[in-house]
């Protein structure tokens, strides 16, 4: 008879003894992170190989420490680091749609934008005073005279000519012309002229005709003279402007000689400044068309000479290391900002903004896997980015456009970057095996364990995060009481005895609420007590579905049988997840068997509530019947296996020694005891294996003996495997210490047989058969006579046949 399990195989208490100091005020500050050594190599890794395609991704369950472990390694490798170069865009006077992209040492950008911003507040005062100068009005007024005289004298002489020949010069609408004039200087009337003979119409003719060509030949001369005069203006202008433009270029010139991009800008920005002297100069106010209406002064626009600072370095201690929470496509790579006047967009080269990938160029960027998937195309473009090794500027929307619309495009910026990803592992395993261009680029995989070996490093590791948390969230500290019961709280959240969990958000959790009972209760330190009174008040606060089963349960509603034995049914036993909160259910299962030849139907396989792995499962309780029975002679039966009263999908395996009990009883007639329920799978062989939720199983079992009342013979059945996983509450301990309740472990289904009916299962002899008195020699009967009865049934149907067909000859 297997014996059931003591109180201490049930829970593995820590022994606050082997605490070295009272309160965890006496520790110092840990700051290391705890059990994962394997990630941390990992990271330290990628970290240090700076070759591409080598960018990290960090999974692990959530609350294992994953952003604060990258933040901490991140914030202490960049702090070495030097400091990477900042980035500003100029205006392409070239090209005006292409802004040009430069990189200056930390800090010189922004002094390069103070400079050219200076630069043009000087030459606004500077140039018109040159131009307001008496030296520039006497050198143009210079050009002029000369211009007019030399006009005067070309026009008096022909003016002179024309004269003596009876002419003179005329204005009119189409311009100059010479004129036929009479002794008096009055011009010839049409009447006159017409009333001369035609020898001296044609002298007139001949004459006007050739001083007519000689005044063209002026005006044309007169036309050169204007443009040489417009020249020498603006040279005169380029040489004034120059000389209050150039000194301080040269300046800049010799400040950034250094920089080839930078010194090929100023050259542009002074050949541009002499090009628009005009928007430099003192703008007169255009005449109002209304004398009420004031017409707004139109100014010229300085953009183009703006230096649009991207990144600035200047405050940077080493490598930047950026956190993106939100990485939206603009976010991350940047946006070309429009401005809305009259109804038109506009956008320039200063609207380019940077994004958080431009601000961690040359150093690190942490995003979270599920937030970058979840938006559009921002996953795709940083894979781009990191294979082409540029960041670049684009308007994201231009695609799905109706209508084009002219845009900018600047110039691409190199990129040198260490991307980590920080996700789940079905995210990574997902990636990597659908997304070849994400195995290329993320090479480094970093695993956060779930949990971590129980020793005396790691408690004394986890009594250390106790003491950072009190101190970095200003909390009460915990006695060596206290830091105890957290450790075995570590120890139930790993579901198992050797190992403690590694999820430090929940342990972190349960600090803060023991913290808050502590002060509640007036105490001073926090004591075990305020530990236990912490996790069970999060039970209670999350539990209202598990107690309104219960009352089902008690009320009958849901049929559970906790005292006597029934043929063919059986108490299993599930877990329920809530999302915060699972328990575990007892669930009734019953069996019925009786003449055929269908086998085992699994009726939530007929109605379709029925998962693969419970298919596979029911499939395996049909071989190790015939496994069992079978091995020497044909047996053959139908049954039926259903879970009773349930309304959801059935999943999992770990009901499968339930039902192979259920049908077995069904076949031999023994009864099951209903005062104990069962949890465990097994395989074709018989052997039982390990579940998961062993501990929550357990007590939702027990939660129901204890309402009914415990009798001293109520129980649970669970795989031997499953000891280490034991970690069950203090109630169930207590009432397993007082005989109250028993926990029976087993190797193998025959154990369970002798646990639920008293019967032996027995084992086969050499002929097939089994020993009588055992419980497989019942089934075996049973069997036999099933098989007799479909041989009976075969003959008949012979004998009818062979009548049916006497009678037709």
């Amino acid at each position: 008879m297997i014996e059931p399990l003591k109180s201490s195989e049930l829970y593995s208490c820590c022994d606050q003894d082997a605490f070295a100091f009272n309160t965890t005020d006496e520790l110092p500050e840990q700051i290391e992170t705890i059990g994962q050594d394997r990630a941390l190599r990992s990271i330290d890794f990628g970290l240090n190989l700076n070759s591409k395609g080598f960018n990290i991704y960090i999974l692990g369950e959530n609350g294992t420490g994953k952003t604060t472990t990258i933040k901490a390694h991140l914030t202490a490798k960049a702090s070495g680091e030097p400091a990477p170069q900042d980035w500003c865009y100029v205006y392409n006077f070239q090209d005006p749609d292409r802004p040009v992209a430069i990189s200056m040492e930390p800090g010189d950008a922004v002094v390069f934008h103070k400079d050219m911003e200076e630069l043009i507040k000087v030459l606004k005062v500077e140039i018109p005073k040159i131009f307001e100068s008496k030296e520039y009005e006497r050198q143009k007024n210079q050009i002029l005279e000369e211009f007019q005289n030399k006009q005067k004298a070309m026009f008096a002489g022909l003016e002179e000519e024309a004269q003596t020949k009876g002419f003179s010069i005329r204005k009119s609408v189409s311009g100059l012309m010479i004129v036929p004039v009479k002794k008096n200087g009055e011009p010839l009337t049409e009447e006159e002229y017409t009333a001369l003979d035609d020898k001296t119409k044609a002298k007139i003719d001949e004459i006007g005709k050739g001083l007519q060509e000689r005044l063209n030949d002026v005006v044309r001369e007169v036309r050169e003279a204007e443009k040489g005069v417009k020249n020498s203006l603006s040279s005169l202008e380029r040489e004034a402007a120059l000389s209050a433009v150039g000194h301080f270029m040269d300046e800049l010139k010799g400040k950034y000689g250094g920089h080839e991009k930078i010194s090929s800008y100023l050259s542009a920005v002074t050949e541009d400044i002499l090009d628009h002297i005009d928007d430099f100069k003192t703008q007169e106010e255009p005449p109002s068309p209304l004398p009420f209406m004031r017409l707004q002064k139109a100014e010229p626009a300085f953009t183009r000479y703006v230096v649009n600072v991207m990144v600035n370095n200047k405050d940077t201690k080493g490598a930047p290391c950026i956190f993106e929470s939100n990485p939206t496509y603009l976010n991350l790579f940047g946006r070309l900002e429009y401005k809305f006047q009259y109804g038109v967009s506009t956008t320039d080269f200063s609207m380019i903004k940077a994004g958080s990938l431009h601000r961690a160029n040359g150093g690190y960027i942490v995003i979270n896997a599920l937030d970058l998937l979840k938006n559009m195309m921002s996953y795709d473009t940083l894979k781009r980015m990191l294979r082409n090794g540029e960041i670049r500027i684009e308007d994201v929307w231009e695609q799905y456009r109706m209508v084009s619309m002219a845009t900018l495009r600047p110039e691409a910026i190199p990129l040198n970057v260490k991307v980590v990803l920080v996700g789940t592992p079905h995210i990574y395993y997902l990636l990597y095996s659908l997304d070849e261009e994400y195995r290329e680029l993320f090479k480094v995989k970093a695993d956060f364990d779930s949990r971590m070996e129980r020793n005396r490093d790691t408690t004394n590791n986890y009594a250390a995060f106790i003491a950072s948390t009190c101190k970095k969230k200003g909390l009460r500290h915990f006695d060596r009481s206290g830091v105890a019961k957290i450790v075995e709280y570590g120890s139930r959240l790993a579901e198992h005895q050797q190992k403690l969990s590694s999820r430090f958000s929940d342990i972190a959790d349960a600090i803060k609420e023991a913290d808050y009972w502590a002060k509640k209760s007036g105490s001073a330190i926090v004591k075990a007590e305020h530990v236990e009174t912490a996790l069970r008040e999060k039970i209670f606060r999350t539990n209202r579905i598990e107690e309104r089963l219960q009352e089902m349960v008690v009320e009958g509603q849901i049929i559970i049988d906790t005292e006597g034995k029934k043929v063919g049914q059986i108490n299993g036993l599930a877990v329920l997840g809530l999302g915060d909160y699972q328990f575990g259910k007892p669930s009734r299962i019953t069996a019925s068997t009786y003449v055929g030849k269908s086998g085992v139907v699994n009726i939530e396989r007929e109605t379709k509530m029925s998962g693969r792995i419970h298919d596979k499962a029911v499939l395996i309780i049909t071989n190790y019947i015939h496994r069992t029975f079978a091995s020497r002679k044909p047996v053959s039966f139908a049954g039926s296996i259903t879970f009773e009263q349930l309304y959801d999908m059935v999943e999992g395996d770990s009901a499968s020694c339930a039902e192979i009990y259920a049908i077995l009883s069904s076949l031999s007639g023994v009864p099951l005891r209903q005062d104990m329920a069962i949890t465990g799978s097994m395989d074709q062989t018989g052997e039982v294996q390990p579940i998961g939720g062993v501990n929550e199983k357990i007590e939702g079992f027990f939660d129901l003996c204890v309402i009914r009342g415990l009798t001293g013979s109520q129980g649970v059945v669970i795989p031997r495997k499953n000891i280490n996983n034991l970690m069950v509450k203090q109630e169930v301990v207590d009432a397993v210490k007082e005989g109250k309740f028993l926990i029976y472990p087993i190797d193998r289904v025959e154990e369970g047989i002798e646990i639920f009916t008293g019967i032996q299962a027995g084992e086969m002899k050499e002929d097939g058969t089994y020993p009588d008195g055992t419980f497989y020699a019942l089934v075996s009967r049973r069997l036999d006579e099933i098989s007799a009865a479909m041989k009976d049934k075969k003959d008949d149907q012979k004998d009818k046949d062979k009548e049916k067909e006497d009678n037709n000859s």
